[in-house]
């Protein structure tokens, strides 16, 4: 085999690598922040708390439920 066909198989194995990893790793974590969301409402509470808000169960809900419209549109 000459080197020209070795180096060009070395080089498209790495591209297919490549392009395979990238891919299993996105939706890897599509999935998980689909699964885990990065806040959730006690959180949210805490945050409002700190920052001087007494928040109300409707406030909470609706902040909820715009975040994850937004999730769901992307």
């Amino acid at each position: 085999m000459s080197t020209g066909i070795w180096i060009l198989i070395v080089i498209v194995a790495l591209l297919a690598g490549l392009a395979i990893g990238f891919f299993a790793a996105r939706r890897y974590m599509e999935k998980y922040i689909r699964e885990n969301p990065p806040i959730n409402e006690d959180q949210l509470r805490m945050m409002m708390m700190q920052m001087g808000q007494r928040p109300s169960e409707k406030k909470l809900r609706q902040m909820m439920n715009s975040m994850k419209q937004q999730q769901s549109e992307k």
